[in-house]
């Protein structure tokens, strides 16, 4: 199968959009707490839809898993363990900061560590970036998504300075600008792990099509591993807290607090089951977006964090984080989002033309 860099920036664009959508539904959860919604979420996230999609669309999961060397299956599930600390406190971001300007802060340092340093370990920085016109057309979208991302970034800032305590807390209950934005910054830096454990995966890519798998659902197995990494790591957040706070309870239908109502159990677990298959959903169609960027395929990071940030923003101001911002600041903001479907562009035809 031809690569179709076209068809891959489709497949990016689609799990930008289920990545920037997947904490809308949490935001419709009732009494139950963040570490109890998290985890339920992410059983479907992390453990669920990874196995049985990979299980549906490939040929002889089990067996590609049992011919994957140790070493392999391991760097997938540490990578997926360091990614977890990533999505852990994304979660957090996102209930510091909002959708929007939480998104841009996160997804700026993760696209730059996502995107740069696996071909700078694999040792081809230079052959596939410096030394032909598609890979310096790439950096040129690479960096024009840097700049979407400031603008952005620089928008929210702005919002964040001309609001008050109050105003800011009336669309984003627990905002905290400084504390969003350290978590925003360690989660960032993490969230790239995602990145190294999808290019640690590669021998079982081929293992996988080798059993028959059509090329675009050879990084499903991949997937099973990394996500399986990040189980481990909020299952153990998440245990501590809900042991810490007593709240194992909540998923039987007991109460916050002693007098507070019951939560709608069956509209929580629909809830967390929506959410939890979206955040997978960005992953599922990375794969299918990375299998048609050829020997490009790093630039897919670039891509995914971009869309992202769009679909973000398109949140941000359907959730009316953005209605008590000045005209200036909303037309900066979209000055960014503009930048970033350039970048998009640029980048895709960067690989149209590596691919050709």
């Amino acid at each position: 199968m031809t690569p179709n860099p076209l068809l891959g920036v489709l497949f990016h664009w689609l799990g930008g959009l289920a990545s920037a959508s997947f904490y809308v539904p949490y935001r419709g959860v009732r009494r139950w707490s963040w570490e109890v919604f998290w985890l339920t979420g992410g059983i479907f996230s992390w453990l669920l839809a990874p196995w049985f999609f990979a299980a549906v669309q490939t040929r002889d999961l089990l067996g590609v898993m049992s011919q994957t060397p140790g070493t392999i299956a391991g760097l997938c599930i540490l990578f997926g363990v360091l990614w977890g600390f990533g999505g852990l406190t994304y979660g957090l971001t996102m209930r510091y900061l909002g959708l929007s300007l939480g998104m841009a802060v996160v997804l700026g340092l993760c696209t730059v560590f996502g995107t740069l340093i696996p071909p700078i370990v694999q040792g081809d920085f230079a052959e596939k970036l410096l030394n032909n016109a598609s890979g310096r057309i790439i950096l040129l979208g690479l960096a024009i998504t840097l700049a979407g991302i400031v603008v952005v970034a620089l928008a929210g800032a702005r919002k964040d300075a001309a609001l008050s305590e109050d105003a800011k807390k009336a669309v984003i209950a627990e905002f905290d600008f400084k504390k969003g934005v350290a978590v925003a910054i360690f989660s960032g830096i993490m969230s790239a792990c995602f990145a190294f454990g999808l290019a640690a995966g590669e021998p079982i890519k081929a293992i996988s099509a080798a059993a028959g798998t059509g090329p675009l659902w050879t990084g499903l197995p991949v997937l099973c591993l990394v996500m399986f990494g990040g189980l481990l790591t909020n299952g153990l957040w998440c245990g501590y807290l809900i042991a810490r706070n007593k709240s194992a309870g909540q998923w039987l239908g007991k109460s916050v607090e002693a007098d507070a109502p019951k939560p709608p159990l069956l509209v929580n677990y629909l809830l967390c089951a929506l959410a939890g298959v979206a955040w997978y959903f960005q992953f599922f169609f990375y794969t299918m977006g990375e299998s048609q960027m050829g020997k490009f395929g790093f630039s897919s990071w670039t891509l995914h964090m971009a869309s992202i940030i769009i679909f973000g923003t398109v949140w941000g101001f359907a959730l009316r984080e953005w209605k008590d911002a000045r005209p200036a600041v909303k037309a900066t903001v979209w000055s960014g989002v503009a930048l970033l479907i350039v970048a998009t562009i640029v980048i895709g035809y960067g690989n149209k033309i590596g691919a050709a």
